[in-house]
């Protein structure tokens, strides 16, 4: 993750929207898993369509989420500062890095829900209820993928990536941001002017103010990384904002539509498959005419858990990339460094380096 620079963001680094997957989750069970599984070692990345999350409760935590940040800054500020936990606002971290971003991050325990909710709202029954509602059907999801992900990678026990999430010590977190538009305030939704409009995929590739296209165009609001995570599920309101890595300095915009969810390898997926999934580089811009909201769910392991390369996927060709850890060490160590830094380097197995990177380059 990185400051929010001035430098333009280049409208011929942008690809075109097509170029990312779309997965039916509905489909026959041997397709689905040949999709995800591909989309998982080429981009890291994919959009995930029929995944049988509810409407409402997608549409009730979206209210939730939008009725918090319309608040006063006081009042919001009673939920924070972050430690980590708690309401944030443009400081991202411990390390000095910032966006132009608002945001509330909870633990997926629902003891700490409860408690959180205290300071986040006026009815802090009715906010817990639905956050819970909200966690289990995205929690019960990642679970569905994870389990799809070890049928492909042929693992003795499938369900064992999936039950590091579904265990009740997992680590996993729940996370809104709110990137307020450049024609808002903070506190606003969003411009209800008739001079709003939607951003097409062309001008999703954003400059910042003044960046020498003349007119107005959005500034990067939490800047590039990836999820040290296992696995990431982020739903947006109907605003262009994300963007993905495909390559050095490659980004491709991610279109929004309100029936998918996107799904993001995470670092601790790809050190247990052993570099064979990518965990994908990510960042988000502003919008300049509409704020844009995510809600992001990082599925993470129990603090205790051993991170390591699955047996399965270490052969003669390709040796284990990374030594064992535990994800509270993994996590202890993303607090030490700017989220922009390949944090994963770092678990590196010593006699593997220089083999590695050949191997990820050819990915």
């Amino acid at each position: 993750m990185v400051v929010a620079s001035p430098t333009p963001v280049r409208p011929d680094l942008i690809r075109p929207t097509g170029l990312l997957p779309v997965i039916d989750l509905s489909r026959r069970r041997s397709h689905v898993i040949d999709c995800i599984v591909q989309a998982c070692e080429e981009f890291g990345f994919f959009k995930l369509v029929n995944h049988g999350v509810p409407r409402h409760v997608v549409a009730n935590m979206e209210a939730e989420a939008f009725a918090f940040f319309r608040q006063p800054e006081p009042e919001k500020r009673r939920a924070g500062p972050p430690d980590p936990l708690g309401y944030g606002c443009r400081n991202i971290g411990f390390n000095g890095d910032t966006g132009e971003v608002e945001y509330l991050l909870l633990h997926t325990n629902q003891a700490s829900i409860n408690q959180r909710s205290k300071t986040i709202s006026k009815d802090p029954k009715k906010f817990s209820c639905i956050v819970r509602e909200y966690v289990e059907a995205v929690r019960d999801l990642t679970a569905e993928i994870l389990e799809i992900l070890g049928e492909g990678l042929r693992l003795k026990d499938p369900q064992g990536l999936a039950r590091l999430v579904k265990d009740g010590e997992s680590d996993s977190v729940f996370r809104l941001n709110h990137y307020p538009s450049l024609l808002t305030s903070n506190n606003g939704e969003g411009n209800n002017n008739n001079n709003s409009r939607d951003m097409s995929s062309e001008e999703s590739g954003y400059c910042c103010v003044n960046g020498g296209g003349g007119g107005l165009k959005g500034v990067i609001g939490f800047g590039e990384h990836s999820d040290p995570q296992m696995l990431t599920l982020l739903r947006s309101n109907e605003v262009l904002g994300l963007q993905v890595s495909v390559g050095e300095g490659l980004w491709v915009p991610v279109s929004p539509d309100p029936d998918s969810f996107c799904v993001l390898v995470g670092d601790a997926l790809q050190a247990l498959t052993n570099g064979r999934f990518v965990s994908v580089r990510h960042r988000a811009m502003t919008n300049p005419y509409k704020s844009r909201l995510s809600m992001v769910y990082f599925g993470a392991p129990p603090l205790p858990a051993r991170i390591a390369p699955l047996p399965e996927t270490i052969t003669a060709q390709r040796p284990s990339l990374y030594r064992p850890f535990t994800w509270a060490e993994y996590k202890k160590t993303t607090y030490l460094h700017r989220l922009s830094h390949s944090r994963l380097d770092l678990f590196r197995a010593r006699n593997s380096l220089s083999t590695t990177r050949k191997i990820i380059s050819l990915n």
